[in-house]
C-alpha cells in the first residue's frame, strides 16, 4: 500500500471514530460537582489531586485545600499555592503522620480540627473545588465518624467538587464518589533505599 493510500484509510478511519465519539458526547448532558477519590498504595493520589487544583486555579475557580496529616511538611504545592491567597484557602491541620505524632488523642483532635474546617469550605459559595487531603488515613484510623462523614458528603452543594486523597478509601466512600482512581504501584525508589525527594514526595 502507498504512502497515499495509507493517508487516506487512516483518514477515513479518524472520520468514522470521529463521528462516533460526537456521538458519544452528545449524550453527556449533566453538569454537577464531582465527589473524587484517589486511592490506592501507589505514589500518586495527592499529585494528581492537586494536578486538579492546578487546573482549577487555571480555569478562574477558587479552591480550598485541607491537608489532614501532612501538617509539618514544608511541601512544593503548599509554597507555590499561598503565592495565590486571594484564590486558595490552604489549611495544613495535621501534626505529621500518625506514627510520627504516637498520640492518638491528639490526632483524633487534629483530625476532626480538620474536619470542621472541611465542612465550612464545602458548604461555603466561595470554594468551587475543595480537597480533603490524606482524609483517607484518618478514616482508616476511626478517628472520624465515618457514617457522618458519608452523609455529609452525600448532601454536599450539588455543583462543589470535593476531592478526597489517601490510601485505604473506605468502601462506602468509593461506593458514593463520582470518580475513583486506584493508583498501583508497580516500582518505587523507596524499596531501593532512595529517601523522599524535593520535587517528588513533597
Amino acid at each position: 500500500m502507498s504512502e497515499e493510500e495509507l493517508n487516506a484509510r487512516h483518514a477515513e478511519k479518524m472520520k468514522k471514530k470521529k463521528a462516533a465519539r460526537d456521538k458519544i458526547l452528545a449524550t453527556k448532558t449533566i453538569e454537577k460537582g464531582l465527589l473524587i477519590v484517589h486511592t490506592g498504595k501507589g505514589k500518586g493520589k495527592s499529585t494528581a489531586a492537586f494536578g486538579l487544583v492546578f487546573r482549577a486555579l487555571g480555569n478562574g475557580m477558587k479552591v480550598g485545600v485541607v491537608q489532614f496529616v501532612k501538617g509539618k511538611w514544608e511541601t512544593g504545592e503548599r509554597k507555590i499555592l499561598e503565592r495565590f491567597p486571594d484564590r486558595v484557602t490552604m489549611t495544613a491541620m495535621g501534626d505529621g503522620f500518625t506514627w510520627e505524632t504516637q498520640d492518638r488523642q491528639r490526632d483524633i483532635a487534629a483530625a476532626k480540627a480538620a474536619w470542621e474546617r472541611a465542612k465550612a469550605m464545602i458548604m461555603d459559595e466561595e470554594h468551587q473545588m475543595v480537597l480533603l487531603d490524606e482524609m483517607n488515613i484518618v478514616l482508616r484510623y476511626d478517628y472520624l465518624d465515618l457514617a457522618e462523614v458519608i452523609d455529609f458528603l452525600k448532601n454536599k452543594p450539588a455543583d462543589k467538587h470535593v476531592v478526597v486523597t489517601g490510601r485505604n478509601a473506605k468502601d462506602e466512600l468509593i461506593e458514593l464518589a463520582d470518580l475513583v482512581t486506584e493508583m498501583e504501584m508497580v516500582k518505587h525508589p523507596f524499596r531501593a533505599g532512595v529517601k523522599a525527594q524535593k520535587g517528588i514526595e513533597f
